[in-house]
């Protein structure tokens, strides 16, 4: 006699087969109760650090944001000028993606975005041209047609000539292509690279064209390169693809309008809603204090700082004698505190160089990687009282050809921005950049007059009108350091194994351009993702 094999899923109380099943059941999870024992402190107010904090904060756990200078925003700044104020650093994001829209529909800034002005860019410096505008209908500055009469005023014929071997010529290490610069050369000549893709990416990127990956930077171009065996012919075909993409993809999802957007306002309303929303959800926002370890205890850690008063709101902090604190951070001459909070997580939002620095104990193997070379960049601001601007001689901005002038680029603000026209009535709002990878901003070692100066010989350089120092009604000045673009070669490399190192210790996550790659675009959806992560460890493991 065979006896039936037993039903393990058979419940061992056949009269009452819940209760049975019941105390095998593991216990709910207070998802709510849980978050609300938890403590996040973001190093860091960036928008990176800023849009982290918020996603914390709004699950629930306590959040203290610190911040080592007087205001918030990282490269998002705001100037006054005479009145007038306006962006001082980032002014614009890429709408690729859609996530940065997504973010200000959630923050009730919808009504708030704007487009630029219709005017294109002009080069500047070109070899026996000077200046002319940017062609059309290419990408990174890769012309489609190289005969197109924008195209050919930029190169010459004989340049537009060897531009065309590209059609005709056998394919050259097809879809192995990694250096932007040299698959320009190689298949559409000097001219090509020299005088339209290296202004586009030194301006953009602040790298040359030969230090960008063709694949990050032109995703895709690679693989139409492969398909139609010519670089031109990639280009149109690359953008046929994009532009039916858009059409089918739902109007939620496409870019509407150009490839950037700002704010009526400026940038910095992006970060002032994002602290209102941080702190109305009950978290804090510090500035004024400097993070000066981070250091494990127990199953969490404690992160010290050096605070400019010691009024501190809900904290303990020992009062230190201020001739102990660091002049470098700006509270030498002023009573300072040490602050010690204690956290059950850490998000570093600072820029490559502090998070290291931060980081040197708390995650070791982060010394082991490679740092990336971060070039310091200045934007000039200048309000001018001249005429001779009126109509947008040079259209919306102006880039340069590398070597030719030292600004590298030239925003004309009140031409592209109709919220800055108005702003600034009957004058005019010019911003000038210095400074690219692996080349000092020319203006670094002077006073901020001597800068001004410069950027107004520059400015009047580059849009092709006399401007005099009595034009100059204000001027303004910042300085910031630009982390390593995504699109640089070996970039990735770098980055993932930084972001390893960092994940690999439980409670310490880490956000910014220098992980994400710069831009708004790519910088808030990887710090959505990295505080996900931590907050997932922190709620269910």
């Amino acid at each position: 006699m065979t006896s039936k094999p037993s039903n393990p899923a058979k419940p061992s109380n056949p009269a009452n087969p819940a209760k049975s099943n019941e105390s095998s059941r593991p216990e709910p999870v207070d998802l709510a109760a849980r978050a609300a024992t938890r403590h996040i402190v973001v190093v860091g107010g960036g928008v990176g650090g800023l849009i982290a904090a918020r996603e914390c904060v709004k699950v629930g756990m306590h959040v203290t944001l610190l911040e080592s200078s007087d205001a918030v925003g990282g490269a998002i700044r705001r100037a006054e000028l005479d009145g007038v104020v306006v962006d001082a650093g980032a002014e614009s994001y890429a709408t690729r993606g859609g996530r940065v829209r997504a973010l200000l529909a959630e923050l009730d800034l919808s009504d708030r975005i704007v487009a630029p002005a219709a005017g294109g860019a002009w080069l500047a410096g070109i070899p026996g041209v000077g200046a002319a505008p940017l062609p059309v209908g290419g990408i990174l500055g890769i012309p489609g047609n190289p005969f197109q009469e924008d195209v050919r005023r930029v190169i010459g014929w004989s340049g537009a000539w060897r531009a065309y071997l590209d059609r005709i010529r056998p394919p050259l290490t097809i879809g192995h292509n990694q250096s932007l610069g040299r698959l320009v050369s190689s298949r559409m000549g000097a001219k090509v690279r020299d005088r339209l893709v290296a202004p586009v990416t030194t301006g953009v990127y602040s790298a040359s064209p030969d230090d960008v990956d063709v694949d990050i930077a032109a995703p895709g171009l690679n693989a139409a390169l492969t398909s139609v065996g010519s670089l031109s012919g990639a280009v149109q075909a690359l953008r046929e693809q994009n532009a039916a993409r858009a059409a089918q993809a739902p109007r939620a999802a496409q870019a509407p309008g150009a490839a950037v957007e700002g704010l009526q306002g400026g940038m910095m309303v992006l970060v002032e809603a994002l602290v209102a929303d941080i702190e109305k959800l009950g978290g804090v926002v510090r500035t004024r204090a400097r993070v000066t370890r981070i250091a494990s205890s127990g199953d969490g850690w404690v992160v010290s700082a050096d605070v400019a008063d010691v009024g501190v709101k809900d904290v303990d902090a020992t009062e230190v004698d201020a001739a102990d604190a660091d002049a470098s951070a700006g509270f030498a001459e002023e009573a300072t505190a040490q602050l010690d909070l204690s956290a059950d997580g850490v998000v570093l939002a600072t820029s490559e160089h502090a998070a290291r620095r931060l980081l040197a104990e708390a995650a070791p193997e982060l010394s082991l990687t490679t740092a990336a070379d971060a070039p310091e960049i200045e934007i000039v601001t200048l309000l001018l009282a001249a005429r001779a601007l009126s109509g947008a001689p040079r259209g919306t901005g102006v880039l340069t050809v590398p070597g030719s002038h030292t600004a590298k680029a030239l925003t004309h603000s009140s031409a592209k921005w109709d919220w800055v026209r108005e702003a600034a009535g009957d004058r005019h709002l010019v911003r000038v950049s210095f400074g690219a990878q692996g080349e000092p901003a020319a203006t670094a070692g002077l006073d901020d007059d001597a800068a001004a100066r410069v950027a107004l010989r520059e400015a009047s350089a580059l849009l092709g009108v006399p401007l005099a120092e009595g034009d100059l009604v204000d001027a303004h000045r910042a300085r910031y350091v630009q982390s390593q673009p995504a699109s640089i070669i070996g970039s990735g490399a770098r980055r993932e194994a930084a972001r390893h190192a960092i994940q690999s210790v439980p409670g310490i996550a880490a956000v910014g351009a220098w992980l994400a790659g710069t831009g708004l675009a790519q910088v808030i959806p990887d710090a959505q993702e990295e505080a996900d992560r931590l907050r997932r460890s922190l709620l269910w493991d």
